[in-house]
């Protein structure tokens, strides 16, 4: 019965837009356009976003929604080709590949060398084990009623031969949890070998920062302020180093942890001017032909307004925490119906609970819209049963793929779920589709055979609760978090010390928060993460004090968006061709988030293409601080300009080595005079900072 997984389509008003109706008119290219109406499956052989090659199983039972394959996303880290379309093409000036172009031969000296040293330190190992050039960079340089009945018997008849129902997945998969996959490489093993082993637990995290070593190799400062405003928002700036420093590192992270008491930033309140954000479900539906008309998209809107509070908002750990959410209970935004129903997810389920407590934010998500039919729960029915949801909940929402359930698990708690739906834009149970009869699921029993509609809706949500406290899912929640925020191979240790918060807290996360800045696991793992795509771009913006006000030289070249509208939307562009933005990933599975996974040089190219781009304030939607008044008061020689920058940019002096790298990109020497404008090369030495690995690494 599970494996009857492609029902009949649900009514074209329960779904949004069709597809993609409107058309592009700001100008900018949609790189989704060939996208399938609705999230897919990894296809056979099909890489992940990380490149590697997946295995022709990756989801048993997944149902992928019929259309065409998603459309590959822009060169990725993954390798010098990507797997995407080519990246948007940079503005002449900026582009790294053009920096041999000096009339003057005495800027040329190595800086196309220097650059890719530098890169190639960055990207290779977190914490700087085994740093050098990649041979990339090298070469890229040089229905009816059911009857009541009783799912739980021994006899199976919904299996297949490559799923017994049932076996735990992991003994019969030829998968892996796709961080574990990444990891189990080469470069995954190197990784271990330069990360923290073991720890303890402090009162504190004021108090765990002092009293902990920092004894992993790595390039990064040995400094807790920095290391925080690092790991706890989306980049370091001198206002958040500033309040560290004022309000002590409690007194930071307790404010952070109440984020309605933080006031909303000038871009915060400027996000008015991104109109559908506003709008509810039912409002998007009744006003789907307006907006079409003006060219409105709500799904993009609200990626815009995502990508402008990670540069912008005060509140940042509560938007590192919506991202990790996104990764962790991932709806993407672009699936056929997250036109209507991804920005209310975001509000009424992420946002609302990203500080909270778990169980609550996946019992809402199992009720909300866009989870139901992203993984087509509307379509389920007991005599023609889907299973993506059921499957997802296991799989990727609560207790993981490791966490002991069986096919057969997957079976009956796809069964228990019948019935749940969207009708007119709202949740709905529809009693005459839910499957009754006793079900089992791990230790989860119920008899599940009310005919009130209440009584049985609540039987899911009762089970929902239950796998959301399951000691496999604080297990998975621990080591999702571990990794976002410590390690690409985070410590059993400091894994074990979180699940039992969690467990103890009863999934709140507050509680495991303080647990994870008050052990010594996390002040010890400095360097230990690099950014991704979206995170470099972001942190970015961040360091060089872009503001959300449009620049004096800014031309309204489109009546319908204001300049920070449309500034927004050339960043979630390039964010789109760098291969990562919020909310992208087609599949449920979320975004990786381990380094190897994000290895490509094109991608850390095209990085620093954009760096140079707002070094230079090549987008005028935005205001830009000029490089030469970057550093308030620029010392008269190279050598202490490239300290003075690499302090205000990366909050931190460069090695020896890397300081000579930068030298040569400007051609000079370290005693050489300079004037404010390197003698008209600070743009190209404040890009070559950016390119370093203490920009790269966090």
């Amino acid at each position: 019965m599970a494996d009857q997984n492609v029902p009949p389509r649900r009514p074209r008003d329960d779904r949004g837009w069709d597809g993609r109706q409107h058309p592009t008119p700001d100008g900018y290219p949609d790189h989704d356009t060939s996208a399938p109406n609705g999230p897919t499956g990894h296809q056979p052989n099909h890489p992940y976003p990380g490149g590697q090659p997946v295995p022709a199983t990756p989801y048993p039972g997944y149902a992928p929604a019929a259309g065409p394959a998603p459309a590959r996303r822009g060169p990725q880290w993954v390798g010098p080709e990507g797997l995407g379309r080519p990246a948007q093409a940079a503005t002449p000036g900026y582009g790294l590949p053009n920096l041999d172009d000096d009339n003057d031969p005495g800027r040329r000296v190595g800086r196309r060398r220097a650059l890719a040293a530098l890169g190639g330190t960055a990207a290779v190992v977190a914490g700087g084990a085994a740093l050098a050039m990649t041979p990339q960079v090298r070469g890229l340089f040089g229905g009816g009623d059911a009857p009541a009945g009783d799912a739980t018997g021994t006899t199976v008849t919904d299996g297949t031969p490559a799923r017994p129902s049932g076996q735990q997945p992991s003994t019969v998969r030829t998968y892996t949890e796709q961080n574990e996959s990444y990891m189990g490489s080469r470069a995954g093993t190197a990784l271990k070998k330069n990360s923290p082993t073991g720890g303890r637990t402090f009162s504190g995290p004021a108090a765990a920062a002092e009293a902990t070593q920092v004894t992993v190799k790595t390039v990064l400062a040995k400094d807790p302020v920095r290391h925080l405003a690092s790991r706890a928002t989306f980049g370091a700036n001198p206002k958040v180093l500033a309040d560290i420093r004022r309000l002590g590192i409690d007194g930071w992270i307790r404010q952070q942890l109440e984020p309605d008491k933080i006031a909303p930033g000038a871009a915060e309140l400027k996000l008015a001017d991104l109109p559908t954000l506003k709008l509810n479900p039912q409002q998007l539906r009744a006003q789907r032909e307006a907006l079409n008309e003006r060219g409105a998209q709500p799904e993009r809107e609200l990626v815009d307004a995502t990508i402008a509070r990670q540069i912008w908002s005060e509140r940042q750990l509560l938007e590192v925490m919506v991202d990790f959410w996104n990764d962790f209970l991932h709806v993407a935004a672009d699936f056929d119906g997250g036109e209507v129903y991804r920005s209310s997810f975001d509000t009424d389920v992420v946002r609302k609970h990203a500080l909270g407590s778990y169980p609550e934010m996946l019992v809402a998500a199992n009720k909300h819209p866009a989870l139901l039919l992203y993984l087509s729960q509307n379509d389920s029915r007991a005599d023609a049963v889907n299973e993506n949801l059921a499957r997802e909940n296991l799989e990727l929402y609560s207790v993981g793929v490791d966490g002991g359930y069986t096919e057969k698990d997957v079976r009956q708690a796809a069964l228990l779920q019948t019935g749940r739906g969207v009708n007119d834009g709202k949740y709905v149970f529809r009693a005459d589709r839910h499957y009754l009869g006793k079900v089992k699921i791990l230790n989860f029993t119920h008899p599940n055979n009310s005919d009130d509609p209440k009584k049985a809706d609540a039987a899911i949500d009762a089970y929902i609760a239950y796998i959301a406290l399951h000691p496999s899912t604080a297990k998975y929640v621990a080591q999702s978090l571990a990794t976002r925020f410590v390690s690409d191979t985070p410590p059993k240790s400091l894994v074990d010390r979180l699940a039992k918060t969690y467990a103890a807290n009863k999934g709140m996360i507050k509680p495991m928060l303080m647990t994870l800045f008050s052990s010594s696991e996390f002040w010890a793992s400095v360097g230990q993460k690099v950014r991704r795509p979206m995170e470099y771009l972001v942190a970015t913006y961040r360091t060089l004090g872009v503001s959300p006000q449009a620049a004096p030289a800014f031309m309204q070249g489109d009546s319908k968006r204001t300049a920070f509208a449309q500034g927004l939307r050339q960043v979630q562009d390039k964010m789109r061709a760098l291969g990562q933005y919020p909310m992208g990933q087609p599949t449920p599975d979320g975004y990786p988030d381990v380094y190897v996974a994000w290895t490509s040089a094109g991608t850390m190219v095209n990085g620093w293409n954009e760096a140079g781009e707002l070094i230079g304030g090549g987008r005028t939607q935005f205001t830009y601080t000029k490089p030469e008044k970057l550093v308030a008061r620029p010392p008269a020689t190279a050598g202490a300009y490239v300290d003075a920058l690499a302090l205000r940019l990366v909050h931190q002096k460069l090695s020896a080595r890397e300081r000579e790298l930068i030298l040569d990109v400007a051609g000079v020497s370290a005693s050489t005079r300079v004037d404010a404008t390197f003698n008209g090369a600070v743009a190209a030495v404040a890009r070559a900072i950016l390119a370093s690995p203490q920009h790269h690494l966090r």
